[in-house]
């Protein structure tokens, strides 16, 4: 059996994988698994690397939480200020709360913050329910708080290293192009390919460009090419006047922001700032960011 099968397998045998035995049943009953719990007595856990959830997804599953109750217990762990940190099963806790449950069934287990971290990533990757964003940030704190190199996250996970790499790769990105891949505007594949634009500029132009025109992932790499999407033709040139500093200033805005931003100088010390958006849903985001 080759390595990468056998990182297949492990993702494919799901939690039991990863997380210690049970105790025995002779063990303390506080350390035993427990049958059900207040819906108050749960708590998010700070280890979650799913950060966001579909409204409507939920609503559905409580409708079928109504129907049919929780029928697969939710993983959590003790905490220390007393109730239970969540790791595997937030998506069930926040749908039975909707369905208006006041207990849930748990099971409990003794958890590492690296096991209980490892436990959700594997839970989530399963199930899919991870943007490539929160995916690639799971994968970078895996490494930077775990220490585990990408063979060893490889190994974890059941995906190869060449993945791993290339998800975490994603966070070099500037933050309005993130934002895109967390909306599911853009795709990985389309996320891989801005970052062959060869500035931060340019990748925040492209992506909205492939957004607005619904390119494909080989039409954003051409582009990519191509001075990341500013096209030969009918596209405007930079203005060609604009002094150093400006256009320094641009570059630094447009970063601290995560859109870009244009500097015009009228003189005597005048000028003019914009921002320009290509939708409403993309100029909510920038007043957002501009808010904060």
């Amino acid at each position: 059996m080759s390595k990468e099968q056998a990182s297949k397998r492990r993702l494919g045998r799901g939690l039991d994988g990863l997380l210690p035995p049970a105790p025995p049943s002779s063990a303390p009953s506080a350390e035993r698994p427990i049958t059900v719990a207040r819906i108050e007595q749960l708590h998010r856990s700070q280890v979650q690397p799913r950060k966001r959830f579909d409204e409507e997804a939920l609503d559905e599953l409580a409708e079928s939480i109504r129907a049919h109750g929780v029928l697969e217990p939710i993983l959590v762990r003790k905490r220390p200020a007393g109730g239970y940190e969540i790791i595997a099963g937030e998506r069930r806790w926040r749908a039975a709360q909707k369905a208006g449950l006041f207990e849930v069934p748990i099971f409990v287990r003794e958890l590492s913050d690296e096991s209980a971290f490892e436990a959700a990533l594997v839970e989530n990757l399963q199930r899919e329910d991870l943007n490539p964003i929160e995916t690639a940030r799971a994968f970078k704190r895996l490494r930077d708080e775990f220490g585990l190199s990408a063979d060893a996250i490889a190994v974890k996970i059941g995906k190869s290293r060449s993945a791993v790499a290339n998800s975490m790769r994603l966070l070099e990105l500037p933050e309005a192009v993130l934002d895109l891949l967390e909306d599911g505007a853009l795709s990985e594949g389309h996320g891989r390919a801005v970052l062959q634009a060869k500035s931060p500029e340019l990748q925040i132009k492209l992506a909205r460009e492939a957004v607005a025109k619904k390119l494909t992932v080989r039409e954003v790499e051409r582009r990519a090419r191509d001075e990341g999407g500013s096209g030969k033709k009918g596209a405007p040139a930079e203005p060609k006047k604009k002094s150093p500093n400006v256009l320094d200033l641009e570059r630094r805005l447009s970063l601290a922001i995560g859109f870009e931003v244009r500097v015009e100088e009228r003189g005597g010390g005048k000028g003019v700032l914009e921002i320009p958006w290509s939708d409403l849903d993309e100029l909510d985001r920038i007043i957002a960011r501009l808010e904060r």
